[in-house]
C-alpha cells in the first residue's frame, strides 16, 4: 500500500473512509454487502476481510446500535478501518490477524451475523497487480473454503451469513458452504440483457428452506452508457445514495 490516501464518500456522504490512492480500493462491493445484510439494532456482526471498514461503516450507517467487529489481516488496513471507525463514532473493533488463525478471544465469541467479501480471483493465472496490497485483496490465498467454515464456526445458532463475489465463483462458493442452509443467491446484473458479474448470497447456520435463486437485481438502466453520469437504476441509486437496504425477495 503506497502511502499516499484519499478520504472519500459513500452512501451520500453519510460514510467517509480514508483509502490508499494506490491500493485496493473500496467500491460498490462492500456497500451492497452491507445492504444485503439483515441486520437488526442490537445484533452482532462479524465482517472477514474488513479492509478498512467500508462495508461494517455502511451496515453502521443504515442500522444504529449494531456491536461491530472486523478482521483484516493486512495491518495497514487494519490500521486505517480503526481510523475510519473512530472518526465517524461507530462501535467497530478491528482485531489485526488472519482469519485462518484467529486469536483465542475472537474464537471464543459468537455472532448474529457474518458478512464477507472474499477476493474474487483464484489462485494463479492471469496478471497480478502492480500494488501488494491490491494483490492479497484480491486473490484467493485463503480458500474460499476456509472463509466459509470460519464464518460458520462464528455464527449463533440460526445465525446469517451474507457475501457478495464473483458470479463465476458460485459453484464453488456454493460446495463451500458447511452447516449452513436456507440459501439464497441474488444474481447482479450490470445491465438489462448481460450476464451477472457478481451474486450476492445468503445462508443461515443450521437453516432448512430449500435453495432460492432469486431474480436478477439491475445495476444500470438501459443496455449501455449512453451520456454523462452514473445511469443507475432507481434502486441502485437508493442503496448508494440514502443508504437503503437490498429489498431481498
Amino acid at each position: 500500500m503506497s502511502g499516499e490516501l484519499t478520504r472519500d464518500a459513500f452512501l451520500g456522504g453519510r460514510v467517509h473512509a480514508w483509502q490508499p490512492r494506490q491500493g485496493y480500493r473500496a467500491g460498490n462491493d462492500p456497500v451492497l454487502l452491507a445492504a444485503a445484510c439483515p441486520a437488526r439494532s442490537g445484533d452482532t456482526v462479524l465482517e472477514l476481510g474488513c479492509g478498512v471498514g467500508v462495508a461494517s461503516l455502511c451496515l453502521a450507517a443504515r442500522v444504529p446500535g449494531l456491536h461491530l467487529t472486523g478482521v483484516e489481516r493486512q495491518e495497514a488496513y487494519a490500521r486505517l478501518a480503526e481510523r475510519n471507525a473512530a472518526e465517524a463514532g461507530v462501535d467497530l473493533e478491528i482485531v489485526a490477524a488472519d482469519l485462518a488463525a484467529l486469536p483465542a478471544g475472537l474464537r471464543g465469541r459468537s455472532f448474529d451475523h457474518v458478512i464477507a467479501n472474499p477476493p474474487y480471483y483464484r489462485p494463479g493465472g492471469g496478471t497480478a497487480a502492480g500494488d501488494p496490497g491490491r494483490e492479497a485483496a484480491l486473490r484467493e490465498e485463503t480458500p474460499l473454503l476456509q472463509w466459509t467454515a470460519v464464518a460458520a464456526a462464528r455464527l449463533k445458532p440460526r445465525g446469517w451469513l451474507t457475501m457478495i463475489q464473483s458470479a463465476d465463483r458460485l459453484p464453488d462458493l456454493l460446495g463451500a458452504l458447511v452447516g449452513m442452509g436456507s440459501v439464497s443467491v441474488l444474481p447482479l446484473q450490470g445491465r438489462a440483457g448481460r450476464p451477472a458479474g457478481r451474486i450476492l448470497l445468503r445462508a443461515r447456520k443450521g437453516g432448512r428452506a430449500p435453495f432460492r435463486l432469486l431474480p436478477p437485481f439491475l445495476l444500470h438502466e438501459g443496455e449501455r452508457h449512453l451520456s454523462d453520469g452514473d445511469s443507475y437504476a432507481p434502486e441502485m441509486s437508493a442503496i448508494l445514495r440514502d443508504a437503503f437496504p437490498i429489498d431481498w425477495p
